[in-house]
This record gives C-alpha cells, structure tokens and sequence, in this order.
C-alpha cells in the first residue's frame, strides 16, 4: 500500500521502507547502469580530477538526456568547485555531483495535496498518445482511494477502448465511472462527472482525456474547453492539470511540458516509464527548465510502483553503489 509522503515543511523521521526503495532502485536500473554505474568508474578511487575526467562527466551526463543547460550548469559547478580546491579528490566530485543533481530536483518535491477546500477536488489528466495516462489514473485512484472518496469520469471519448480501460480499473478499485458513448463530447462528459461528484459527496475526481500531439492546435483548443466549462460549476476548477509524461521520449517530453502548459497552465507531472529507459535523466531537464511540480513517477507496470516523488530519494536510488 501506498503511504502518503509529508511536505518538506512538516517534521517527519520517516523513511522509506527497504522494499520500496528497492523497488525504486529496480525501477532506475537502466539509467543506473549507464549514468551511475560510468560515473563511478571515472570517478571512484581515482585521486586526480581534471579537465578531461569533466569532460567525460559531461559526455556521460548529456547521454542519460539531463540536457544541455542542466549539464552545463553542473560542469560549472564542479570546475567552480575545482579552481577553489574545494574538491579533494575524484570521489568528492561524484558526491559533490549527487548533492548537486538531488538540489535541482527539490523545488519540484511538491507532493500534491487533496484538502477539504475543494470538494471535489478536480484532477484533469491530459498528455499524448502512448503516455500512459488511463493506466496512471487506474493506479492514481488505487492509491488515493485509500483515504478519499473517488470518481472517475471517463473523457477520452475518442477512443472506445479508453473508456472501457477505465470502467475496468474503475471495477478493479470499486470505484464509480462516469462515461458515455464513444465520440461523445468530451466537456459534456466531465461536466456530467462533475455534477455527479457534486451529489454523492465525492472527494476527488480524476477525469480522462484523449491524447493528443501538442502540435494539434484544435485538439489542444478542446483541453481549454473543458477548462472553461468546469470553472462554470467551480471558478477554481480544475485544481490540478497533471501532464503525463512518457521518460523514454527523452527531451520530446520536455517539449511537451512546456507546450501544454502554455496552453492549459499545468501544475503538476506524472512521469511514467523510468523502468523502460536508460535515459531517466531527463527528470534533471524537466526540474530545471520548468519547475512544475513533479508528482509521480513510475518505475514499473504494478499497480504500486507509480509512487509518490521524493527528490533525495530519487536520488539516493540513481546513486546507490
């Protein structure tokens, strides 16, 4: 079962547990073992760090996609480090690389909150095609179901096979789905949703959307519709746009990141897909260029391995020798 993280600003002497570390460490394996597992061989139990060991550091970052500002900016940091000798040795630096990379990554620890001011709280999922994002709900409405009343409202109508994914997950977690037909308009759905959420004094309400490319301009004009028609019930709504992410498109997912959120102001990231990739290091890129708060990751196909992000645990999981 899931355990909901504290904030960075509440006291917590929690740790993970063993089991879900290790699945974290599982989950990272690929990146682990052409980022971490490099890194260490240039760096540990070599005494010397010099330019052209940077310079390997470099070659080994940009090719698990930090990305070039984000790699840029630490190798400025590390040769800063260096001229002031505040570096001793080799192993210094891939510690001094390990704080570097978790600093990045903290201002998107932002652990989304499902409060009593909003209810429902409205979760409106949207990406493109592949993503991942009826699975991630299906696990999204497995883990919050534990302490919340929960609907779905099944709005990717441009696909049958979407809604009949979620009315099984929705079977699965005995948890109500509100769909109707295929080709069905996709705000008149989630409105519906919304008015039922309202009745039965639902918590949250985690609504669907057909993928689309970013590029579609109309289809991204459909994604402000349904903004538009939610704040009708709600000013507020939706509380939260979450963008799910695919890790193993690398910088694409970077650039749809910033592309739905100019058109629809996202607040939050789901990145699934961590296992499947040897490039996971485009989690660095998208912390730094964006610092939208990262809220999921998902390191596995089971219906527990989309957890909640912890920055220095990540971190911690990429690093482990």
């Amino acid at each position: 079962m899931f355990k909901f993280l504290k904030g960075k600003n509440e006291a917590s002497t929690e740790q993970p547990t063993s089991g879900m570390f290790t699945r974290l460490k599982q989950g990272l394996a690929k990146t682990r073992a052409t980022f971490t597992s490099g890194l260490a061989n240039l760096l540990l139990g070599k005494k010397e760090l010099n330019a052209d060991l940077l310079n390997e550091i470099e070659i080994l970052l940009l090719s698990a996609d930090v990305g070039v500002d984000t790699t840029e900016q630490l190798i400025k940091t590390l040769t800063q480090k260096l001229a002031r000798k505040e570096l001793s040795d080799s192993e210094a630096a891939f510690d001094c690389l390990q704080q570097e990379m978790s600093q990045l990554l903290t201002p998107c620890d932002v652990p989304l909150t499902i409060g009593s001011a909003h209810k429902p709280f409205v979760l409106l999922v949207v990406g493109i095609n592949g993503s991942g994002k009826t699975t991630t709900i299906g696990k999204l409405a497995h883990f919050y179901k534990q302490q919340h009343q929960v609907m779905l409202a099944a709005g990717d109508t441009f696909r049958a096979a979407a809604i009949q994914q979620l009315q099984i997950w929705g079977e699965r977690n005995h948890i109500p789905v509100i769909a109707q037909q295929p080709g069905a308009d996709t705000a008149a759905v989630i409105y519906d949703a919304f008015e039922a959420a309202k009745a039965r004094g639902a918590d949250l309400l985690i609504a669907d959307t057909a993928g689309r490319l970013h590029t579609q301009s109309n289809l991204m004009a459909e994604l402000q519709k349904v903004k538009r028609v939610l704040t009708k019930i709600d000013p507020t709504a939706p509380h939260e746009v979450l963008i799910v992410l695919d890790a193993t498109l690398g910088q694409n997912a970077l650039t749809q990141v910033k592309q739905f959120n100019e058109a629809v102001g996202v607040t939050g990231i789901a990145l699934t897909k961590l296992d499947g990739t040897a490039k996971g290091g485009i989690i660095f890129a998208i912390a730094k260029e964006t610092k939208i708060p990262i809220r999921f990751i998902g390191v596995g196909e089971g219906i527990e391995d989309l957890r909640p992000f912890c920055a220095d645990e990540f971190v911690d999981a990429l690093f482990s020798r």
